[in-house]
């Protein structure tokens, strides 16, 4: 969701310079999103239906000039895989000292889903919006 939630912002405000991967340290190589990510999907005007996932890899994290990440341990994890990367929680993302996790709503219910999908579309578009002013 976060990649779909960030492309539409990105869209939406004239921001087509950026490029973004969605990539997890725990995926199911090429599984589909779940349906509950779907139906929310198409709640915000978001097309998931192409989504497949894919796995971190260290390739992915040293070609990437930024990534997010939802918990503390996927930061370790990022970092595990690639020293150097610029790696940062997303929630809170540019607020000195403040990141903090993000739920991973996989397994949950359809508001479990709802309410990540908010905090992700509220953290996201401050950080374009940060990062824009940069």
């Amino acid at each position: 969701m976060a990649e779909a939630i960030a492309r539409r912002i990105a869209s939406d405000s004239g921001q087509g310079k950026f490029v973004f991967e969605s990539a997890g340290t725990q995926a199911w190589e090429g599984s589909p999103a779940s349906d509950a990510a779907l139906l929310v999907g198409v709640e915000r005007n978001l097309d998931l239906s192409g989504h497949r996932s894919r796995q971190l890899t260290p390739a992915i994290a040293r070609a990437s000039d930024l990534v997010l990440a939802m918990s503390p341990a996927h930061v370790a994890q990022v970092r595990e895989l690639h020293p150097d990367a610029n790696v940062h929680l997303l929630g809170g993302y540019g607020e000195a000292g403040r990141g903090r996790p993000i739920a991973d709503p996989f397994g949950g219910d359809l508001n479990d889903y709802r309410a990540t999908a908010d905090e992700l579309e509220k953290e996201l578009a401050g950080i374009l919006a940060r990062i824009s002013a940069a």
